[in-house]
């Protein structure tokens, strides 16, 4: 599922973007959810670094395209941006919000699509995956290979990472359940390690990084094979 954001004030070109995707995902075969926004005050507040595009109009009546995707940037490196414009001038200036591309208006359907193949293979080209936290009051985005575990405590998840150790509300079950197609085996009721970081064994601790996390007896032998399995598929 490809989530994409509609920044824009005149309601027809909205109509008209709405269109244009869901002609896209018919075409393409590709499955989108869309969330339309009339301003970029709106997107802003309380973001979340949650979509994979933003389609942004650059003029707008409360906070333009090029000020919001300069906000936008702050908690999100990775949102791939389109400007929708009838100013090109101003588009071409939006390699200072990492923006991709641009849109002239009036839009029609084949430079969209240009822009829209574009994005996706952006997207494509990417090998990080990511966990959005929310932290201190803003949406922090962690590299999840950047993980060595995460603990739970008081119904606050603890992640420990290459660059310190952010903890925010939560459960283990969703984390785990979020998680269960990357390097991540859950050792006791409180632990989730990255295999990736193991080190090796103390008596009934596991090595993870610098740390020792405790591997509950029941739980020893599958870690053994899973680290097994997964060392074998790392050597290939």
């Amino acid at each position: 599922m490809i989530r994409i954001a509609i920044v824009e004030d005149d309601k027809n070109y909205a109509e008209a973007l709405m269109k244009y995707i869901l002609r896209y995902e018919k075409e393409s075969n590709q499955k989108f959810q869309i969330m339309k926004f009339q301003d970029g005050e709106d997107i802003i507040n309380e973001y979340k670094a949650e979509y994979d595009i933003i389609l942004m109009d650059i003029e707008m009546q409360f906070m333009d395209g090029m000020t919001a995707a300069k906000e936008i940037r702050k908690s999100d490196s990775e949102v791939v941006i389109i400007f929708i414009t009838n100013m090109p001038q101003y588009a071409m200036k939006g390699y200072a919000v990492e923006a991709l591309d641009y849109v002239l208006k009036p839009i029609n359907y084949y430079a969209f699509s240009q822009r829209i193949d574009r994005a996706l293979s952006r997207m494509q080209k990417r090998t990080k995956k990511y966990i959005s936290l929310s932290y201190k009051g803003r949406v922090k985005k962690v590299d999840i290979s950047d993980i060595f575990y995460i603990e739970v405590q008081n119904h606050y998840l603890s992640y420990h990472t290459k660059d310190g150790e952010y903890s925010v509300r939560g459960t283990m079950k969703e984390l785990e359940e979020s998680l269960q197609n990357e390097t991540f085996f859950r050792c006791n009721k409180c632990y989730l390690i990255n295999l990736e970081y193991v080190n090796g064994f103390d008596g009934n601790n596991v090595v993870v990084g610098t740390d020792e996390v405790q591997v509950s007896r029941s739980r020893k032998k599958e870690l053994l094979d899973v680290l097994n399995n997964y060392m074998n598929e790392v050597r290939k």
